[in-house]
């Protein structure tokens, strides 16, 4: 479907909370309607009640989303709440059987939500298409929950046994970024409700539609009222979510500095809280790395999603000079065009227009300090049609200085940073030395020198050759260091752990026929 149609498609109106097993307006907006007897379309220029939702290739507004107050808040926890008791009481194969359902119906409308995903984020559709796919992957882990949650019973003593088993804890609460509309979303959502739990999720206001459209395939699953609730908004609702007494739960996804806000802010209310924060991944070429396999994937990790993902490469550390190896990731940055069609070697626009102006601030800023622009996304034109929309091609900066700022802080686009060390020791000291710990790669043929780097990294999840180490299911995802403020992962073992309390039962049948000090 063309960005067009896509556009032109969508009425440009309210999106509505999924609020126990319905679509429901705000309580602001009904109001309005009441008093009006309409709902006035006046009323959505007012930012304190709505968020224009943009299409990042246009600039176009495609729909407007509500900022949920209190009593919309309230409304969807109370929800939660009601439903958790029968819900929890379920057992996890006839929780698991409605999730089967649930994945079949995402892969029945794969192709619209990746239209979705398109529209409000700006992914190419190979992209939209890639994000359905890997969110799947964690509804079918989800689906082996059974399986995998089996407590453990032993004979502890003579007629005494000890068993375990995991039970829910009540309303979680799960608040995700605009980078993954789907993915992310679903890295808790199936495991939230799969162990038992209820779940308020807050899409981000840059990309609520997708999320709101998947709520309908949750209901059409067969999954009861109020197991999932959707709320939309801005920081003032992922607040008040946060701090609802209710809530057992917090999981967050976005930038270091509101992931430690809002995991000081839960764990001061005695809440678990897991929030996950920036990167700054770095990529380190040995001297023997495969030329053109190593520059492809370098341009992959960097330009994929445009270059708007945790796990995107930001800094290029070469070991030595390395000058075939640059000129190759230049030649294969300067091929890729915009384009939101499927197929490979398209970039879409990044997510608005405060993005473009952050990203080639850090390339201007290197370059007034004497870094070299080996190639220069500032000067990117915008597609026909798309001249409205947020478009910043790739750029690649070979710096002088190791205290450029662009080598240390997070710039989430296309852009990466080249540093050339002279060791080994070198490129760790300068990775280790970085705040941030999501993910890190080495490039060599050399088994013994990847076994070298994956025991120094600093950062959570390494790749060897792999600029985009991201795990795949049953391995968790989650990095280290101010990359993730909680003790878990979100995904796999540790999430299940997460996600539910243990309980022990200790039992005595009969009188042993030996006596011991448990008698």
């Amino acid at each position: 479907m063309s960005q067009q149609m896509l556009t032109t498609s969508l009425a440009p109106t309210p999106i509505e909370n999924f609020v126990n097993g319905a679509h429901v307006t705000t309580a602001e907006w009904s109001v309005i309607a009441t008093q009006s007897h309409r709902k006035d379309s006046t009323q959505l220029h007012n930012q304190d009640k709505f968020i224009p939702v943009l299409s990042p290739y246009s600039g176009e507004t495609i729909s407007y989303c509500p900022i949920s107050k209190k009593t919309d808040v309230d409304l969807a926890v109370a929800a939660a709440q009601e439903a958790f008791q029968a819900w929890g009481n379920r057992t996890m194969k006839d929780r698991a059987q409605i999730m089967i359902r649930f994945h079949q119906l995402v892969i029945k409308h794969r192709d619209e939500l990746a239209d979705l995903i398109v529209l409000e984020h700006g992914k190419t559709k190979t992209e939209a298409l890639s994000e359905i796919d890997k969110g799947n992957e964690t509804v079918e882990y989800a689906i082996s929950l059974p399986q995998l949650t089996q407590g453990k019973i032993a004979d502890v003593s003579r007629g005494i046994t000890c068993e375990d088993a995991k039970r829910p804890l009540g309303v979680v609460v799960s608040i995700v970024p605009f980078n993954f509309p789907f993915m992310v979303p679903m890295w808790t959502l199936p495991l939230v409700i799969g162990l038992g739990n209820t779940l308020v999720l807050k899409p981000s206001e840059k990309v609520p539609l997708t999320m709101n459209r998947v709520a309908s395939l949750i209901r059409e699953a067969g999954f009861p009222a109020g197991v999932v609730n959707i709320v939309h908004g801005a920081a003032e609702t992922a607040g008040l979510l946060t701090s609802h007494p209710d809530v057992k739960a917090v999981t967050f996804v976005g930038t270091s500095h509101v992931a430690e806000l809002i995991h000081k802010q839960g764990r001061a209310l005695n809440k678990r809280v897991l929030a996950l924060g920036g990167a700054k991944n770095h990529l380190v070429a040995y001297p023997d790395c495969k030329l053109e396999m190593t520059a492809q994937d370098i341009v992959n990790s960097f330009t994929g999603c445009t270059g708007q993902r945790c796990m995107a490469a930001s800094v290029l550390l070469t070991i030595g000079p390395q000058p075939q190896l640059i000129q190759e990731i230049v030649a294969r940055a300067k091929q890729l065009g915009f384009s939101q069609e499927a197929g490979a070697g398209k970039m879409g626009p990044v997510i608005d227009a405060a993005s473009v102006k952050r990203i080639n601030a850090y390339v201007t800023e290197s370059e007034s300090q004497g870094a070299e622009i080996l190639l220069d996304g500032r000067t990117a034109v915008a597609p026909t049609g798309g001249e409205g929309g947020f478009w910043c091609g790739p750029s690649i900066v070979l710096h002088k200085s190791k205290s450029d700022k662009m080598l240390r802080e997070e710039v989430f686009g296309p852009a990466l940073s080249i540093l050339q060390v002279a060791t080994k020791e070198e490129a760790i000291e300068f990775e280790n030395a970085n705040p941030y710990g999501n993910a890190a790669c080495i490039y060599t043929n050399d088994p013994w020198t990847a076994d070298w780097f994956t025991k120094h990294f600093s950062a959570g999840m390494l790749g060897v050759n792999i600029g985009v180490p991201v795990p795949r299911e049953p391995f968790s995802f989650g990095g280290i260091n101010r990359s993730r403020f909680g003790d878990s992962d979100i995904t796999g073992e540790g999430a299940i752990s997460f996600f539910t309390w243990t309980k022990k039962v200790t039992t005595k049948w009969a009188v042993p026929v030996e006596a011991n000090w448990m008698s």
